[in-house]
């Protein structure tokens, strides 16, 4: 019987099927199948919303500042003394005495305030808060039995052997325009209250009362090099006092902790500031960074009533009272507390 004859070629294709052929036709089917169509959804989560979204709230850092009066009397509650804040005391603080918990927490609150003040924060409230305004000056100054105290600094003065005299000595007994600043932003801003074309009028009532009122200086400089600049251009700043004024000029290297700052109100260390100190080193009225509107006023009306003070004291009668309001802890309002 004859058999059909089959051409090689289509015994190789169909009886001789190998796997690479089965992979080959495997991959052309692949090939050739139509890709999965996109499924969309009409879950009302994916629509589009109707309103555009609201902008993100603005971070507390970025909130306008507006400087306020000084709602309360600043200063320290017990009397300055000679040699405090002398910044001599041992670098290294003595946990002797204390548990593990308690030295931790002791080390980290010491971290906390040595590391709390940044340069550069300093100079973002001055580009920030008006030019680093921190508070509006009180149109009238703090009355006598509530103001606070000025603290003792130490430093080095420009008379001869003028090395590390003490605040206190130069403020006790007479009327002082304390000045206080740490760079020349600083010393900048305190010209447009005490300058003499600034506030011609200032001048007027300091020279007519030389023997109760005087301007004191203080200059903060803890970097050791700017320090040693200062010194060693000293004579440039004799040349632009009185001799008898050189003892009024206090270069402060130490002893300005943050606890002071924080007391007096010199929160911005790059900012000028000025205080008006009575002859018992009380404050009694304050000033930060550019006078603003009536504070020059302000400053010289709080000095003729200072001044007045001293001139016209008041009667034992009065001073008892006084003591007798201290002691009790009264703590008057605002609008008690200025005179």
């Amino acid at each position: 019987m004859l058999q059909p004859r089959i051409a090689r070629h289509l015994a190789r294709n169909n009886l001789n099927l190998t796997s690479i052929c089965v992979r080959c036709e495997s991959l052309a089917l692949l090939r050739h199948q139509p890709l999965p169509t996109r499924q969309f959804t009409s879950a009302p989560v994916l629509r589009k919303p109707s309103q555009p979204p609201q902008p993100p709230s603005p971070a507390k850092d970025d909130e306008t500042f507006v400087p306020k009066p000084l709602g309360r009397p600043i200063g320290f509650s017990a009397p300055p003394q000679p040699g405090e804040n002398s910044g001599l005391a041992p670098k290294k603080k003595d946990y002797s005495g204390m548990t593990m918990k308690e030295r931790n927490l002791a080390k980290r609150a010491d971290l906390v305030e040595k590391w709390g003040t940044n340069y550069f924060r300093d100079f973002k409230n001055i580009r920030k808060y008006r030019e680093g305004k921190t508070f509006i000056a009180n149109p009238r100054i703090f009355k006598k039995e509530v103001a606070m105290y000025f603290p003792n600094l130490q430093g080095d003065t420009l008379a001869e052997g003028g090395k590390g005299r003490d605040t206190t000595d130069v403020l006790k007994g007479k009327v002082s325009v304390v000045r206080l600043y740490s760079s020349a932003w600083g010393e900048a801003q305190i010209q447009t209250f005490t300058g003499r074309k600034e506030n011609p009028e200032l001048w007027e009532v300091l020279e007519e009362n030389g023997q109760i009122a005087q301007t004191v200086d203080v200059n903060i400089e803890e970097n050791t090099m700017k320090a040693w600049i200062i010194q060693m251009f000293a004579w440039k700043q004799r040349l632009t006092r009185k001799r008898e004024d050189w003892d009024k000029y206090f270069v402060v290297r130490r002893g300005v902790s943050q606890m002071v700052r924080e007391s007096i109100g010199a929160l911005n260390g790059r900012v000028g500031y000025i205080y008006l100190v009575d002859a018992d080193c009380k404050i009694r009225w304050a000033g930060s960074a550019n006078a603003e509107g009536t504070e020059k006023e302000d400053l010289v009306r709080g000095l003729r009533r200072c001044i007045e003070e001293v001139k016209n004291p008041a009667p034992p009668s009065s001073r008892l009272k006084m003591l007798r309001s201290q002691n009790m802890g009264e703590r008057p309002s605002v609008a008690a507390a200025t005179a």
